[in-house]
C-alpha cells in the first residue's frame, strides 16, 4: 500500500461541526462554527477558539455557552456563522435566520432550528492554547428527532467537517454496534 504525507496538521475524521453559541454584553446573541472540539470528560467539552472570537469575549464574559450539532437541513446557515465574524456584523445570527430561547440552566442561548444541544458552564480558557474546557450542565434534544424516545441520529443528520477538502459530510450508515460487536472476537 503506498502512503502520501501531509505532514504535521489537524487531519482527522470525524471533525464535528460545533456551533457555539453566547450571549453579549446587551444579551445580543452570537454564534460561531468551530471544528476543533470534542467530549473529554464525561461532563466536559473542550475546543480549541482563538481570543478574537466575539464568541469567546462572550463566554469570558458571562462565563456560560451553548454547543449545537450543526446538520445537513441548516448547511449554509452553519457555514455562514463561522465565516461572518460577530466583531463585525452584531445582526449575523438574525441573518443566519436562527432563532433562539434562553437556556433555563446556564446564560447562553439556545438555537432553535438546530436539534442537538449542550448547555455549558465555563470551566477554563488557557489563552496561550485557546483551549476551552466547558462542563455540561444538559444536553437538550428537539424530540422532533427522536423515535421511541431515543435520539434518532438519522433524524437529526449532524454533519462533519472534511479537513482534507474543505467539505461537510452527512454522517454515514450504521455499520455496527458499540459494544456489543467486538464481543465476537472474544
Amino acid at each position: 500500500m503506498a502512503r502520501k504525507d501531509f505532514g504535521a496538521k489537524p487531519l482527522t475524521y470525524p471533525q464535528p461541526v460545533l456551533i457555539i453559541a453566547s450571549y453579549d454584553e446587551n444579551g445580543v446573541p452570537d454564534a460561531m462554527n468551530a471544528a476543533w472540539g470534542g467530549i473529554s470528560e464525561s461532563n466536559e467539552i473542550s475546543m480549541c477558539l482563538s481570543e478574537g472570537h466575539k464568541t469567546v469575549k462572550n463566554i469570558l464574559s458571562r462565563k456560560a455557552f451553548t454547543v449545537s450539532m450543526a446538520d445537513a437541513a441548516h448547511v449554509v446557515e452553519c457555514d455562514y456563522v463561522g465565516m461572518e465574524s460577530g466583531n463585525q456584523v452584531a445582526n449575523k445570527m438574525e441573518k443566519a435566520g436562527f432563532t433562539v430561547v434562553k437556556s433555563e440552566r446556564v446564560d447562553a442561548p439556545i438555537i432553535n432550528e438546530l436539534a442537538v444541544c449542550l448547555e455549558c458552564k465555563l470551566k477554563s480558557y488557557d489563552p496561550e492554547t485557546c483551549r476551552m474546557v466547558g462542563e455540561i450542565i444538559n444536553v437538550s434534544v428537539d424530540e422532533s428527532v427522536m423515535t421511541d424516545g431515543k435520539v434518532d441520529v438519522d433524524k437529526v443528520a449532524p454533519i462533519t467537517f472534511d479537513p482534507f477538502n474543505n467539505a461537510y459530510h452527512v454522517l454515514g450508515a450504521k455499520v455496527g454496534n458499540a459494544f456489543a460487536d467486538g464481543a465476537k472476537l472474544k
